[in-house]
């Protein structure tokens, strides 16, 4: 098919659906059409909607006599087909009505072509080609092929266009049939708010937007006192921690779940709803970084912790920049977090952190296919959007001192230039070992001139989701979370898992200190004999101080050691001044470590050790306790 032939399709299609959601814009991109009337963030998301696009054309499959292959993504971060690639239709099909170009309309075709892979007679999708994998991913797959029919349907041929609007409806039917409250984790109920109040409107199916309407009744019963925030995230969702604490993911909830819910009570007007949702980012809001990134050190799913949000979550963009108009700093979070996701593509794909091309490895295409949508979404929607800009300042840049939130037995802690994080929550994942951040742990240390420090990683790098992690590269799992560790009978001890660790803190207004109470444990919770220890985090404006002491009770020592993986990508030059200082010189800064006792950086099998949580490269640096010592101080400054 010509352009010119493709164009006169365009115009001559169907109308589109029957009902306007919300009102769009000129789509307009680079490709030849009015790029001025884009803003400035406008202008971002349709280039990196684009970049990432193309990269994923470029891995679909053309094999036409293979159609369990043809039209699928093919993913070489992980070397197999994810079921859900067929959520690139709602990009593949919003580029190929703003620019008129052939590919991207073939691609979207094709991609749907190949979900009969994974297609069930019930209405759903399954998340991998085997008919007894998960189908709750239907709900997402609803919505990627609802908006692109919805907003960009005229292009197809008819019978195309047809056909996919009966295959939305069986899909539709079996979200109807089958979501309640406690379907999975709460992300699927909370977005199924949107996607049956989508389909029910699409449809004019009154049962729909009634089942839409009594899930979202339900929101208030689902939200953390104080701080709002949502929780629900494991198996079972509603059961608390010894601690009392309730399952809470900031990315799922910031990129999935939080975007469900805003966009039904925006299309809804439902004020009530909204003054809550408002509540809940503000909420949230309070762990983003200022570059960006979402703090997701402590979250029960942080296995799939990316810096920027979650493996296979959609994105903030959507919900944050509906509700700008309530606070200017939901602006600033969509648009920073854009600006990450861009610096976090990798050869026109988006990688899962800072660090995957220093350290060579290859980003996995969900994050790619997932966050495209987001963009095609504020794209598509652009006239009801306020301005998005980043004027505003998060609220970790306007803040000074201690925050307890209580809900999550997590701290927030910023003087001068320096921002961290303290978590002892103790919900543990799925019932198995510890994975998040807790112990005490120093989950992030964050510094305005250079960026992330340290950053928290699983305490072991378990493959909870097999279909959905990567494996860590190298064949080498050392964790980037800052901590205690002693291996005594190859078992390893550490205050990662130490789900009882006690945390208090004093400010007198230049020092902000925590002391952590602590026992060396292991992933089975069985404590190590003289294993007691105390943390110490100081914080000032011009260093952040971390002390390892003995617990008084203690009288020996056995052999441990303060682990401090310093982040660090490959190609920044470390230099080791003394036995006890070593400087990493950073673009415009020096970071430096300087301690009482000598200084010795791990042995790894390549330059940096590399986690997948949340894809950093580090310097894993080690200071150990002597015989007779009983103090370690180690002080990090940036000059």
């Amino acid at each position: 098919m010509k352009r010119r032939n493709f164009a006169q399709l365009s115009s001559l299609a169907g109308l589109g659906l029957l009902f306007p959601i919300y009102g769009c814009k000129n789509n307009s991109t680079d490709h030849g059409q009015k790029s001025e009337v884009f803003t400035p963030f406008e202008k971002l998301s349709a280039e990196l909607l684009t970049t990432w696009c193309d990269a994923m054309l470029a891995t679909q499959i053309n094999n036409p006599e293979k159609p369990e292959l043809h039209g699928a993504l093919y993913c070489d971060a992980c070397d197999r087909i994810h079921g859900r690639c067929m959520d690139a239709v709602y990009p593949f099909l919003y580029l190929a009505d703003t620019t008129g170009e052939e590919s991207y309309l073939t691609a979207a075709i094709n991609v749907m072509k190949w979900s009969e892979n994974v297609s069930r007679p019930d209405g759903s999708w399954t998340v991998i080609p085997n008919p007894k994998s998960w189908r709750g991913i239907t709900v997402f797959g609803a919505i990627a092929l609802g908006e692109a029919l919805h907003h960009h349907g005229h292009v197809l041929p008819n019978e195309i266009k047809e056909e996919w609007t009966e295959r939305l409806k069986k899909a539709a039917d079996f979200i109807h049939a089958n979501f309640t409250i406690d379907y999975s984790h709460i992300n699927y109920a909370f977005t199924a708010v949107y996607a049956l109040n989508f389909l029910g409107k699409m449809f004019q199916n009154e049962d729909y937007l009634a089942h839409s309407k009594q899930l979202a009744s339900k929101v208030p019963e689902w939200l953390t006192d104080p701080n709002k925030l949502i929780f629900g995230e494991n198996k079972l969702s509603r059961t608390p921690s010894a601690k009392g604490l309730l399952p809470v993911d900031l990315g799922y909830n910031v990129e999935e779940t939080l975007n469900g819910l805003v966009q039904y009570a925006v299309m809804e007007k439902d004020e009530e709803l909204l003054k809550l949702l408002t509540a809940s980012l503000n909420g949230h809001l309070e762990f983003m970084l200022p570059d960006g990134a979402w703090d997701n050190s402590w979250g029960t799913r942080q296995n799939k912790w990316s810096y920027w949000g979650s493996r296979t979550t959609d994105g903030c963009q959507p919900g944050f920049a509906l509700m700008a108009d309530r606070n200017q700093a939901f602006a600033t979070a969509a648009y920073l977090n854009t600006e990450l996701l861009e610096r976090c593509t990798v050869n026109g794909l988006l990688a899962g952190g800072l660090h995957y091309d220093s350290h060579g490895v290859l980003p996995c295409i969900h994050h790619s296919f997932a966050h495209a949508k987001s963009l095609a979404f504020v794209l598509d929607n652009r006239e009801q959007l306020p301005t998005i800009t980043k004027t505003a300042k998060l609220p970790r840049q306007l803040a000074d001192g201690v925050k307890h939130f209580t809900d999550l037995d997590v701290w927030t802690a910023t003087r001068g230039k320096f921002m961290a994080t303290v978590s002892s929550n103790d919900v543990v994942f799925k019932k198995k070992y510890s994975q998040t951040a807790t112990g005490g742990s120093l989950a992030v240390l964050w510094h305005d001139d250079i960026g992330p420090i340290f950053t928290a990683s699983m305490a072991e790098y378990i493959l909870a989701e097999v279909n959905n992690q990567q494996p860590q590269p190298n064949g080498e799992d050392i964790p980037l979370t800052p901590r205690l560790a002693v291996t005594k009978n190859d078992t390893w001890y550490s205050n990662l898992f130490d789900l009882k660790a006690k945390v208090d803190f004093t400010d007198n207004g230049e020092i902000i200190n925590f002391k952590v109470e602590t026992q060396l444990t292991d992933r089975e919770g069985n404590i190590l004999e003289n294993g007691g220890y105390v943390l110490e985090y100081l914080i000032s404006n011009t260093e952040t101080i971390i002390k390892a002491t003995l617990h008084p009770d203690t009288d020996i020592t056995n052999n441990a050691a303060l682990v401090l993986p310093l982040i660090s990508p490959t190609g920044e030059k470390v230099i080791q001044a003394e036995e006890n200082h070593i400087k990493i010189e950073k673009e415009g800064a020096v970071l430096n470590l300087r301690s009482n006792v000598p200084l010795l950086i791990k042995k790894t099998k390549k330059e940096r050790v590399f986690n997948m949580v949340p894809g950093m490269e580090a310097v894993p640096v080690q200071a150990f306790f002597e015989v007779g010592q009983k103090e370690i101080i180690c002080t990090v400054s940036v000059s």
